[in-house]
């Protein structure tokens, strides 16, 4: 099992809880950009991410994904309608190799009740997503697409990003940050709601202030702080 994200369910729950939710279910692997749920089907099972990450989106009216959110090792998926009961919302796919413990919705469900404290980590969970989202809707009113890309940069480097010594590549004692996961431009385009031309623009920018430094399947952050400081 990968490291799993602080904060994230799987690491949340006690041994004793994460033995009996495995105990319920099976473990299924998928390959890059094959799909796990798909928006508008109906929910027969959850799962919860033991390795990999993956993204979540629904598809636009004019054509293009619009990027919901990454996910990492420990996150719970498919929750939402396993507990209404209702379609899936949104579609979650594979950014690169997954493993994930997959859970039947009514053996979730019988976890749920043999386990009241995850309820109250799952609504915890939820009012987090929920204010994420509130949050990245402000941004709209807020930013242009280059303070968009800048916060979802920042997001990036937080959550997935390793030190890396622009002198001498990877390693512990460097100050910029190399992020692990590869978006391509159209997925960041979809997450920060503009358009690739605007997103590649956004790019340019930042990397003319030095503060980031993009190639093929490659993108290190130089400056963080000064990231942060365009993104708020």
């Amino acid at each position: 099992m990968s490291a799993l994200e602080q904060g994230s369910f799987l690491a949340d729950l006690t041994s004793a809880e994460r033995a009996d939710l495995e105990s319920r279910g099976r473990v299924r692997d998928f390959e890059r950009g094959e799909t796990l749920f798909a928006e508008g089907e109906q929910p027969g099972w959850v799962a919860v991410l033991l390795r990999g990450r993956v993204k979540a989106f629904s598809y636009r009216e004019q054509g293009g994904e619009a990027l919901l959110a990454v996910r990492g090792p420990g996150a719970l998926l498919g929750e939402v309608a396993a507990i209404d009961g209702l379609p899936r919302s949104a579609s979650v796919a594979a950014l690169e190799p997954v493993r994930a413990l997959a859970v039947t919705a009514d053996e979730f469900t019988a976890f749920l009740q043999a386990h009241g404290r995850v309820s109250i980590i799952i609504m915890r969970m939820l009012c987090q997503r929920w204010r994420d989202a509130d949050r990245k809707r402000a941004e709209f009113g807020m930013f242009d697409a280059t303070g968009r890309v800048a916060q979802r940069l920042v997001e990036l480097a937080e959550r997935f990003g390793v030190p890396y010594d622009r002198r001498t590549g990877p390693g512990e004692e460097g100050q910029s940050v190399r992020i692990t996961l590869n978006l391509s431009q159209e997925e960041l385009a979809g997450w920060v709601g503009a358009s690739r031309e605007a997103v590649s623009k956004a790019l340019r920018t930042l990397r003319a202030h030095g503060w980031i430094e993009t190639g093929r399947r490659r993108l290190i952050v130089h400056d963080l702080q000064a990231l942060r400081r365009h993104a708020r």
